[in-house]
């Protein structure tokens, strides 16, 4: 089997990580470079940095910082927002991403993630999700969300993830809005549904409160790994005892 991984990310806002909680009420969590690097030396297997407000307010993401970042951490480093044309995409892996995630723009231009994939591989190519639990026509469903939470698409999340899949995108980010930020726990419910109903990785995104919860994001939830970011950011829990807890349950971890 193998190995799960915990993966940190970086929510960056005027060159500053953030976190909120539903995706607002922004809280400073300190300098995306220093966060990252420490992250590194603790032994994160991967990074997400993903600017969170350049789809909504329309403009490019802050490459400085992706250059950054990059030149100073030499795991696996994921960028995602702001990201419109396969140009956007050409810019972020030159400047050091290793993988881009595309949340608006695969909804507004689905051919972006065929075209990135055939262009950079399907290693390379990341499609985040940002599902919310709605009501529509007298039944709930998973809504997927755009420009950072801010607009329903109307599309089902679990439908949406198989077709990101035959268009080309190698991994899932899965970012449950009702979670994200409330260190409750992962929505298992969905993650599990999306996770049987694609062939990728699977990434659980949004809740994470305690180590037992990325365990159960791997088990339960069936996800390839855990993206986490309060309870690192602010001290909670550090990434050798969330990775040595979870290899206690019997779960494989690169320790």
């Amino acid at each position: 089997m193998l190995a799960k991984r915990i993966i940190p990310c970086l929510d960056v806002h005027a060159g500053r990580v953030v976190k909120g909680v539903n995706f607002v009420n922004l809280r400073d969590a300190g300098n995306p470079v220093e966060i990252a690097k420490r992250y590194e030396s603790e032994g994160a297997d991967e990074l997400v940095f993903l600017d969170i407000t350049a789809s909504h307010e329309g403009r490019d993401i802050m490459l400085d910082v992706v250059k950054h970042v990059a030149e100073e951490c030499f795991m696996p480093f994921t960028v995602g927002g702001g990201i419109r044309t396969i140009e956007d995409v050409t810019r972020l892996v030159q400047a050091g991403a290793e993988k881009v995630s595309i949340n608006t723009a695969a909804v507004l231009n689905p051919a972006i993630i065929t075209e990135t994939a055939r262009r950079f591989g399907r290693c390379c190519t990341v499609v985040n999700i940002d599902p919310k639990r709605v009501h529509m026509n007298g039944r709930e469903i998973w809504d997927v969300h755009i420009h950072g939470g801010r607009t329903p698409t109307g599309l089902e999340a679990v439908a949406w993830a198989r077709r990101v899949e035959e268009l080309g995108a190698g991994e899932i980010v899965l970012t449950c809005m009702d979670a994200d930020g409330t260190q409750d726990g992962y929505d298992l419910e969905i993650t599990r549904a999306v996770a049987e109903a694609v062939h990728i990785p699977v990434v659980a995104s949004g809740g994470a409160g305690k180590p037992e919860h990325l365990a159960d994001a791997v088990t339960l939830g069936k996800a390839d790994a855990a993206l986490v970011a309060s309870i690192f950011h602010f001290g909670s829990y550090t990434i050798r005892e969330t990775k040595q807890l979870m290899a206690d349950r019997g779960i494989p971890m690169r320790l």
